[in-house]
């Protein structure tokens, strides 16, 4: 397969976002003790989900193949190769043994085709979040043009309604309109910014109308209100991300997510108070839970009970829990001063106020 071949595997066939390690480890991989010494892949696995099954950090995926030369490429593998995990002078290395094939018959030849390369981490999981969901500040909202209404005095609206709307800048020929639907904060109470849904899309009618513009809605997903905006913020492209771990000092928490559960699981979207300039697409972080302190004199309690008494003086008396990893994300978005991350293992619910941080 050539260069250019792959290329279109990897962009067009598979469909899905190919995460590629972005730097290495200086410690060894630590393979799980139950990792099967042979494993058929099937249809629907990921390599996330493989990965998962032999690795305890499953970022490092890559290293697994560092020592096979006759694999050039360990992202493509597919429904029906037998993945064999042995050892090279002390290092874990994962072949493939064999394949499935797919004979195609045509009228002048016999072809012989693999199935579709499993995914890393299937791309459908993610592009609902990053094509239609968005942390702004409230400056950046303020200036948004608003839906003022249409010629019908109509308060909802759909595909083909020609709608009024202040505005704002220099017109462009396609908008998002976007509804706020909260305002972030970490758990200091401070405030991150405005969360963002996509709920239709418009094209320019009429822009040299004074201080409106006339819009023509298209690609509702919901009723557009009066008081929606419009943003021009630009198309997500897809496009490859480098994995790595955060650096040691990095560290958040959970502040919330998408939708309105009290507790999340694999493939939820989580937001943290972690935004540009500390993170980046790609970031791997563990997902970690702190316990109430425990006051030690006499009775033990949790500092948190109402006849718990925390003494004054560092006598001793005040321990505090470590905090025991319990899943991992991975940041997909990163805005200003938040992020969205999706989880990509959990080893029990995750909950708002949870720490992230180096896995």
């Amino acid at each position: 397969m050539t260069t250019k071949s792959v290329s279109n595997v990897l962009r067009s066939a598979l469909t899905a976002l190919v995460f590629v390690l972005g730097t290495m480890h200086a410690h060894s991989m630590e393979v799980k003790s139950d990792a099967p010494e042979r494993y058929t892949v099937k249809k629907g696995d990921t390599l996330w989900d493989i990965s998962g099954m032999y690795l305890s950090e499953p970022w490092r995926w890559p290293e697994l193949w560092a020592n096979n030369t006759q694999i050039q490429n360990p992202h493509l593998i597919y429904p029906g190769d037998v993945l064999v995990l042995r050892y090279v002078d002390g290092q874990p290395v994962l072949t493939v043994e064999g394949s499935k094939k797919r004979m195609v018959l045509t009228p002048n030849e016999k072809r012989i085709d693999k199935a579709q390369a499993i995914d890393v981490l299937p791309w459908e999981v993610l592009e609902p979040y990053v094509e239609n969901s968005w942390i702004v500040s409230q400056d950046s909202y303020d200036i948004m043009p608003k839906v003022l209404g249409n010629q019908d005095g109509a308060v909802r609206f759909a595909d083909d309604d020609v709608l009024l709307t202040r505005r704002f800048g220099r017109a462009e020929d396609q908008y998002h309109i976007v509804r706020h639907m909260g305002t972030i904060s970490d758990l200091q109470g401070n405030e991150l910014g405005y969360q963002l849904n996509h709920i239709a899309s418009a094209d320019m009618l009429e822009d040299d109308l004074g201080n409106e513009w006339l819009i023509k809605v298209k690609n509702n997903k919901q009723e557009i209100l009066r008081g929606d905006r419009l943003w021009s913020a630009p198309d997500f492209k897809g496009e490859d991300l480098e994995l790595a771990a955060v650096s040691e000092g990095v560290r958040g928490n959970v502040v919330g997510s998408l939708h309105p559960y009290a507790m999340f699981g694999k493939y939820d979207v989580v937001i943290v108070d972690l935004g540009d300039g500390q993170v980046v697409p790609g970031s791997v972080m563990g997902i970690y839970a702190q316990g109430p302190n425990i006051i030690d004199d006499g009775e033990p309690k949790y500092a948190d009970e109402s006849d718990a008494i925390t003494s004054a003086f560092n006598d001793g008396t005040t321990v505090t829990q470590p905090a025991l990893k319990l899943g991992e994300l991975v940041v997909f978005s990163v805005f200003d001063n938040a992020s969205y991350g999706i989880i990509t293992r959990a080893e029990k619910s995750i909950k708002t106020g949870f720490i992230v941080g180096k896995p």
